[in-house]
């Protein structure tokens, strides 16, 4: 599941105007340091407005994760666009297998490197994998046929977003996914009607 491709001509010129910063904010990062490179920088170098690299990113920490919303949605698409009668975990271990291996593809290991040795990126990064779960746990919610609770819809979106976190960091991600959602799969189960 990716974003839709925007249709219009206005759509596509702001697409592509946006992924221009994104790309250019990336490669200065990992060139001169994430803390030695400015927004001015940034919009400088993509040849915009320091006005315009705001409309497209909240924060200098936004442009590193670019892909945050559309991440944000396949989380719950996951959940509202599975077939009918697919349980939940299945569904939600097949996005996080998809995330892992996109966030482990090659070249991924220097952006990682230079989130983990930012506080201010390792800071937005838990409060988006937060606004992530919280996200998630309002479609689980509003699924009619789970009938859990709001706590255990919480804790299971938690989980997820965490077994993204955790595989990303294993030797071997696409079975750290395995494991931890057989983990999840139980803890699901365990809360259901009884």
């Amino acid at each position: 599941m990716t974003a839709p491709v925007p249709t219009g001509r206005r759509e596509r010129k702001k697409a592509a105007t946006r992924q221009k910063i994104a790309d250019t904010a990336l490669r200065l990062f990992l060139e001169r340091g994430y803390e030695a490179v400015g927004i001015r920088d940034v919009a400088a170098e993509a040849d915009v407005a320091v006005t315009t690299v705001f409309s497209h990113f909240a924060s200098k920490e936004a442009l590193v994760f670019e892909q945050d919303e559309d991440f944000e949605q396949r989380l719950a698409r996951a959940v509202t666009d599975r077939a009918p009668h697919e349980p939940l975990v299945p569904a939600l271990r097949r996005e996080i297998h998809a995330l892992v291996r996109h966030c482990t593809a090659d070249g991924a290991a220097p952006i990682w490197r230079m989130i983990d040795e930012s506080a201010a990126l390792r800071k937005y990064e838990e409060s988006m994998r937060l606004r992530h779960a919280e996200s998630l746990a309002t479609a689980i919610a509003a699924e009619p046929g789970l009938s859990r609770t709001a706590t255990a819809c919480r804790a299971i979106a938690r989980f997820a977003i965490d077994a993204f976190s955790v595989a990303r960091e294993a030797d071997d991600p696409e079975a750290a996914v395995d494991e931890i959602f057989r983990m999840i799969e139980a803890a699901w189960e365990a809360t259901g009607p009884s």
